[in-house]
C-alpha cells in the first residue's frame, strides 16, 4: 500500500468512500463504525505510551505492550473489513474470526487469575495505563453498538467481526485491572449506596 496524498476533497461535502469505491455520507453506520474502532486504536496508542513511561518492571511493560501491539493490528483488520462491502471483498482479505478471539479469551484467562476476585465494580481511573484502559473498553461498547446497527442495516458484515469487539471489551476491562496490579496503580471501587464497612 502505498499513500501519495492525504487529501482527497471528497469529505469537503460530508462523503467519503469506501475500499470499493462506492461513495456514501460520512454518517453512515459502517463509517461510524470503523471510524470508532479507530478512535479505540489511537487510545491504545495512548496506552502503549503511558505503559513504556511507567518504570514499572520491563516484564509487566513488555507482555502488555506486546498485547496491545497485536491488538492495534487487529483493529486496522477489524477497519479494513468495516470499510469493505461483502460483494467488495477479495480474495484472500484478512478478516478477525475465531483464531483472534480464541487468542483474546486465552489472554482474558491467563490475566484473569493473576487479579483475584472483583468484589465490587471498578472505578475508572487510578493510574493513568488501568484508567486509559477503561476509557478504552467504553469506546470499544461503542464500537460494539455501531456495529450492532450496521449489522441490522447489512448483516453480511460479518459475525467474526462482532464476536472479536464484544470480546475485546472483556479483555480490556481484565487488562485495566491486571495493568493497575502489575504497575503498582491504586484500583477504586465503587461504594454502593448504604452498604457499610
Amino acid at each position: 500500500m502505498r499513500i501519495t496524498r492525504v487529501y482527497t476533497r471528497t469529505g469537503d461535502k460530508g462523503t467519503t468512500r469506501l475500499v470499493g469505491g462506492q461513495e456514501v455520507p460520512k454518517d453512515h453506520p459502517r463509517i461510524a463504525a470503523y471510524g470508532t474502532t479507530d478512535e479505540l486504536n489511537a487510545i491504545l496508542g495512548i496506552v502503549r505510551v503511558m505503559n513504556r513511561q511507567s518504570g514499572a518492571a520491563s516484564e509487566a511493560v513488555s507482555r502488555i505492550d506486546a498485547m496491545l501491539h497485536t491488538i492495534q493490528n487487529d483493529l486496522f483488520n477489524v477497519g479494513s473489513d468495516l470499510a469493505t462491502r461483502p460483494e467488495d471483498r477479495w480474495e484472500g482479505m484478512y478478516r478477525v474470526g475465531d483464531t483472534d478471539v480464541k487468542r483474546l479469551e486465552d489472554w482474558i484467562d491467563a490475566l484473569n487469575e493473576d487479579v483475584g476476585p472483583l468484589r465490587e465494580f471498578i472505578l475508572p481511573g487510578g493510574g493513568p495505563v488501568g484508567a486509559f484502559l477503561h476509557q478504552a473498553r467504553t469506546v470499544c461498547r461503542r464500537a460494539e453498538r455501531e456495529l450492532v446497527a450496521l449489522l441490522r442495516e447489512e448483516p453480511g458484515t460479518g459475525e467474526g467481526t462482532m464476536r472479536y469487539v464484544n470480546r475485546l471489551s472483556d479483555y480490556l476491562f481484565v487488562a485495566g485491572r491486571w495493568a493497575a496490579k502489575q504497575l503498582g496503580e491504586p484500583e477504586f471501587l465503587w461504594e454502593r449506596p448504604g452498604k457499610s464497612g
